[in-house]
């Protein structure tokens, strides 16, 4: 039982380790789903038509199959015993009404997905309406994430954190105004220097390589062994264009705005470095450089490249990003634009998988960029931007990346059973998932930049692992760039 002196009962004992160990549970059930999702997609199930233990199959050629169902089944007892220690450290620990009863819920739905699923074993997916299975397995994963969420709300929260006007950026040690015009260099040459990597800074370069990694797993997703060299080059050239163009359509749409803000009064239209009809042309030069590329492969892949920089050109930059808190919620679609085009360059169509991998970086944007915005809250507060630290506090914020990893984790289940992804897939999401995850509990705890820095950079490199990943499989395991 608890005591006053330990809010839960031991070995678990303090608050962070019940949420380490809701953590852990959570991630032992996304574990089960993707482990099930590849039973399901490699027919591992006919492998053995017993329960609760498998008999060795008569084919030998089943042994791999029956090794996947094992894994399977071994695996749900595991988590099954975590599910339940988690229960009864809810109904002893102190914790709120809605967070035990959420757990108990969980709990009893395990029982009931473990006969679900000892009856799709014995009598055949057909005694079970389709689905059902799976469809258990997300509820619980949900129950004990929201779990997680509002324990972690109610343990390190405070009830009204929403920001005060930030002070206006003071001036720096020579008396310059942050954000005025800097001086130029006398030499040609580093003048010159200066000014090219002033137009390499407004393609935000930092951008490139992780959407030219979604579009290169869209293009393997499609395209398997078969995705040739031109392909590959022209939509990520295209691609590295139509970002260049958004980046350069953004400077020049915030300058006034980046002079207000301490990361980007550096910027070079915020410091007149270049000028605004200097930058419109180049912004305008990548979009028909990019779009020409793009059309040597399909119309599809250009119209998708197009829409791609006028939804972060204007829809985000001008609609969204000043106007509403849900700006990266839906500003996320641009992220998301990258994986239909790799799919459609391909395929010439918008397909169920390249929908999968672009809804996965959708949700994902959230829990990434939300830890950015905590780390530069007082930078977006002082720019009038109405992100969710600033306009509903740091704790809703947190609150909101952990829903959003649990909703990236179930878009990586999705993509897993819409295609043919397998056990490095499976194991790769679940570690990078997990890394995910703990920072984000972290970041609970200890509330500071640092933190969220850390937080952000490992949904970096989860999705960078995830992209990976996919390539891998796609063009190593099932073959080579033609």
């Amino acid at each position: 039982m608890a005591t006053a002196s330990a809010p839960f009962p031991r070995p678990i004992g303090t608050r962070q380790r019940f949420s380490a160990l809701l953590a852990a549970t959570a991630l032992g059930v996304y574990l089960l789903l993707i482990i099930g999702a590849t039973t399901s997609i490699t027919n591992a199930a006919s492998a053995c038509s017993t329960w609760p233990t498998c008999h060795a199959p008569v084919d030998p050629l089943s042994q791999t199959e029956l090794a996947i169902a094992w894994g399977h089944r071994i695996a749900a007892v595991l988590v099954g015993a975590l599910v339940a220690v988690t229960a009864v450290t809810a109904l002893l620990g102190d914790v709120s009404s809605r967070v035990r009863w959420t757990i108990l819920v969980g709990a009893v739905l395990y029982v009931v997905q473990v006969g679900v699923g000892a009856v799709t074993a014995i009598s055949g997916p057909a005694a079970i309406a389709p689905g059902l299975h799976l469809g258990l397995g997300l509820v619980i994963f949900a129950a004990i994430v929201l779990a997680l969420a509002w324990d972690l709300e109610l343990a390190t929260g405070t009830a009204n954190d929403s920001m005060d006007a930030p002070e206006p950026l003071e001036a720096d040690a020579t008396g310059a105004e942050a954000g005025s015009a800097r001086s130029l260099p006398s030499s040609g040459l580093a003048r010159a220097r200066l000014t090219a990597f002033a137009y390499f800074k407004m393609m935000k370069p930092r951008l490139m390589w992780l959407l030219c990694l979604v579009a290169a797993a869209g293009m393997a997703l499609a395209a398997g062994p078969a995705l040739d060299r031109y392909t590959i080059v022209a939509t990520l050239g295209g691609g590295v264009l139509a970002i260049g163009a958004s980046g350069t359509f953004n400077h020049v749409l915030e300058r006034d705005v980046d002079r207000k803000m301490s990361r980007t009064a550096d910027r070079p239209l915020a410091t007149d470095l270049v000028p605004v009809r200097n930058a419109l042309a180049f912004g305008g030069l990548l979009t028909v450089v990019s779009l020409g590329m793009f059309l040597t492969i399909n119309r599809l892949a250009a119209a998708l490249g197009l829409a791609a920089i006028i939804f972060y050109s204007v829809v985000y930059t001008l609609m969204l990003k000043p106007n509403t808190v849900q700006n990266t919620v839906i500003g996320g679609a641009a992220g998301a634009l990258p994986a239909l085009i790799g799919w459609a360059a391909v395929t010439n169509e918008i397909g169920l998988p390249g929908l999968a991998l672009a809804g996965v970086i959708f949700l994902w944007t959230p829990a990434h960029f939300y830890n950015l915005a905590l780390a530069y809250q007082d930078d977006y507060a002082r720019g009038g931007f109405p992100m969710m630290p600033v306009v509903r506090g740091e704790t809703e914020t947190r609150k909101h990346i952990i829903y959003y990893i649990a909703a990236t984790l179930v878009g990586t289940v999705a993509l897993a059973w819409i295609t043919d992804l397998g056990a490095l897939y499976a194991a790769t999401v679940a570690i990078f998932g997990g890394i995910f995850l703990w920072a984000a509990i972290v970041l609970h705890f200890e509330q500071t930049e640092t933190a969220a820095f850390r937080a952000f950079h490992a949904s970096n490199a989860f999705l960078g692992a995830v992209l990976v990943v996919i390539l891998v499989e796609a063009l190593v395991f099932t073959g080579s760039i033609v």
